[in-house]
C-alpha cells in the first residue's frame, strides 16, 4: 500500500493482524488519517513501512501467502481515496516462482536502506560476463551482467547468495529489461539536455518507473506549447542518428569542468566516466546506455504534473514503451467501441451520457429508498400493539435510510436495531432508542458484530464486519427488554 503524500511529517503507521491505521501531515501542515480493515489476516510482526519524499509505502505479508485476495478491504465497498496502482500491478497467476521470490526479498532490502540515500538499483552496471563481488549479499533482483544472446552456466539464485570477496561469478541477463532501461536512461539524458538548451529548465532528479518515467525540472510550470516543441526537437535528434559514446577522464582533467554534473564526492578516487551525446550533451554517468540515439526509436512526452517545492514533473516514454502504450491504448479503444457501440471519436461523449444517467438513477434510487423507509416506519406504527423492539436488515440501504426509519418511528419508547449491507460479512448498523438503553447496549452491539461505532444520546451507529451475528444481537436486545423494569 502506497500513501501518496509528499514531504510528509509526523508519520504514524500501525499494522495490526486485520487492520492498518495511517496518519501524517503534508508540507502545508494538513493532517491525513486513513483506517483500513483488511480483507484477511496479515502477519503484523513481519510487516513494515518505508517513507520517502514522495510517499509512504507499507509492506504487509499475508498470513496465508498463496491465497489471492479479491480486494484489499474487508468491506465490499471501494473508498473514494483508494485506487489500484496499475504501474505495479502483478497478475498472481502469471508470476513465475523466481518473480515471487524477488517480491519476498524486497522487504528485506528495505531493512538495509538507511537515511543516507536510496538503495542501488544495480541497473547502471556496465555490460559484462563476469563481475567481482564485494563482501556483501547478492540479491536476485540484480540479474543482469551478460551480453544479449550469450549462454550462462547458471542463473542467479532466487535466495541471497554469499560469495567471498574477489570471487568470479557468472550471471544471466534479462536483456529485454536491460535494453528498456537503456532506452529510458539515454532518453532522459537527451530530454534533459534539450530542455536546458531550449528553455533553461535544469533537471534536478528523475525517476525510472515500471511503465512510465518522469524528469523533475526546476521550473514552476511548463506550457503545452513548450512540451510539444521539446518533443519535436528530441525526436529530430533521434532521426539524425547521433552517436552516444563513453569515455573515462582523470579526476584532475580540465575537460571535467565542461561536463554536466552535480560534482564529485570529496572522497572520489580513480577515473571519471562520462557519457557523450555527440554535439548535444556530456554528462558524468555510470549507467548503461544505447550506442546511438536511433536506438531510442521514438520519445513521447505524455505531459506535465505539479512537482514538489515549486518544480514540474515531465512524464515520458521511450522506444518500446511507446509501442506498448499504443498497443494498450488500441486494445482499450477496441473494447470501448464494442461496449459503447460507437466510434473512438464519440467515446468521451458516450461516457459523459452514461455518467449522467448513472447519477440520475442513483438520485432516483435514493428517493425510492427514502420513500420505502417512511412506509416501513408507518407500517410499524400502524400496528394495534406497538412492539418495544424493531429489527430490520436491508441490503441496499445506507445510513440515511436507517436514520429516516428511526426518525419516523421515534426513539422514546421503541428500541431499533437496523442494518444495511451484506447479510453475512461487512455492513453498517444503527442502534436507536431510549438513551439509557443505547448507552448501555451500543458498545456491546458493536463488539458482537466485530465492528466499531460511536454514539450520542439516543443513537449509536458504526461499521460491522460480522453481519452474520445479527441474530445474537437481536437475542441480546430481547433479553434486555425482558429484564427492563416496567415504568
Amino acid at each position: 500500500l502506497e500513501f501518496c503524500v509528499e514531504d510528509s511529517t509526523d508519520v504514524k503507521v500501525v499494522i495490526e493482524d486485520q487492520r492498518l491505521v495511517f496518519s501524517c501531515k503534508n508540507a502545508d501542515g494538513v493532517e491525513f488519517y486513513n483506517e483500513i480493515n483488511l480483507y484477511a489476516r496479515v502477519n503484523s510482526k513481519d510487516s513494515r513501512e518505508k517513507r520517502s519524499d514522495r510517499s509512504i509505502t507499507c509492506f504487509m505479508r499475508k498470513w496465508k501467502e498463496k491465497v489471492a485476495w479479491p480486494r484489499i478491504t474487508k468491506e465490499n465497498i471501494k473508498p473514494a481515496w483508494l485506487s489500484v496502482d496499475f504501474d505495479n500491478w502483478r497478475d498472481w497467476e502469471g508470476d513465475e516462482e523466481v518473480e515471487r521470490a524477488m517480491v519476498e526479498q524486497y522487504a528485506e532490502m528495505l531493512e538495509r536502506v538507511t537515511d543516507k540515500g536510496p538503495p542501488p538499483a544495480m541497473d547502471d552496471l556496465d555490460v559484462s560476463t563476469t563481475c567481482q563481488l564485494l563482501p556483501t549479499t547478492l540479491l536476485s533482483r540484480a540479474r543482469a551482467l551478460t551480453s544479449p544472446g550469450s549462454r550462462t552456466a547458471a542463473a542467479a539464485p532466487a535466495a541471497p547468495l554469499r560469495q567471498p570477496p574477489g570471487a568470479e561469478v557468472l550471471l544471466s541477463l534479462d536483456w529485454e529489461r536491460r535494453f528498456d532501461h537503456m532506452q529510458q536512461h539515454s532518453g532522459q539524458h537527451l530530454i534533459t539536455a534539450i530542455a536546458e538548451q531550449m528553455f533553461g529548465f535544469k533537471t534536478t532528479s528523475w525517476e525510472l518507473g515500471r511503465q512510465r518515467s518522469l524528469i523533475e525540472l526546476d521550473t514552476p510550470s511548463m506550457t503545452a506549447e513548450q512540451v510539444k516543441a521539446l518533443e519535436k526537437s528530441v525526436n529530430e535528434k533521434i532521426r539524425d542518428r547521433v552517436p552516444v559514446t563513453v569515455r573515462e577522464l582523470a579526476a584532475d582533467d580540465p575537460e571535467i569542468e565542461r561536463v554536466r554534473s552535480r560534482g564529485l564526492p570529496d572522497d572520489h578516487v580513480g577515473p571519471v566516466r562520462v557519457v557523450d551525446i555527440e554535439g548535444i550533451d556530456s554528462n558524468m554517468c555510470c549507467g548503461t546506455h544505447v550506442s546511438n540515439l536511433s536506438d531510442l526509436q521514438v520519445i513521447k512526452l505524455l505531459g506535465v504534473e505539479k512537482g514538489k517545492k515549486n518544480k514540474t514533473n515531465l512524464i515520458f516514454l521511450v522506444g518500446n514503451r511507446v509501442l506498448k502504450s499504443v498497443e494498450q491504448s488500441h486494445s482499450t479503444e477496441k473494447a470501448l467501441t464494442s461496449l459503447l457501440k460507437n466510434g473512438p471519436g464519440e467515446h468521451v461523449e458516450a461516457v459523459k451520457r452514461l455518467q449522467s444517467s448513472v447519477k440520475l438513477l442513483q438520485k432516483n434510487n435514493l428517493n425510492l429508498l427514502r420513500d420505502i423507509a417512511v412506509l416501513i416506519a408507518r407500517d410499524f406504527k400502524s400496528k394495534p400493539a406497538p412492539r418495544q423492539l424493531f429489527v430490520l436488515h436491508r441490503k441496499e440501504g445506507d445510513s440515511e435510510f436507517m436514520n429516516i426509519i428511526a426518525n419516523e418511528i421515534g426513539t422514546e419508547e421503541t428500541l431499533l436495531f437496523l442494518t444495511v449491507g451484506d447479510e453475512k460479512e461487512a455492513g453498517l448498523f444503527l442502534l436507536a432508542g431510549p438513551v439509557e438503553a443505547v448507552e448501555n447496549l451500543g458498545p456491546r452491539v458493536a463488539e458482537l458484530l466485530g465492528g466499531k461505532g460511536a454514539g450520542k444520546r439516543d443513537r449509536f451507529q458504526g461499521k460491522a464486519a460480522k453481519m452474520s451475528r445479527r441474530g445474537e444481537v437481536e437475542a441480546l436486545l430481547q433479553e434486555f427488554i425482558s429484564h427492563r423494569s416496567p415504568e
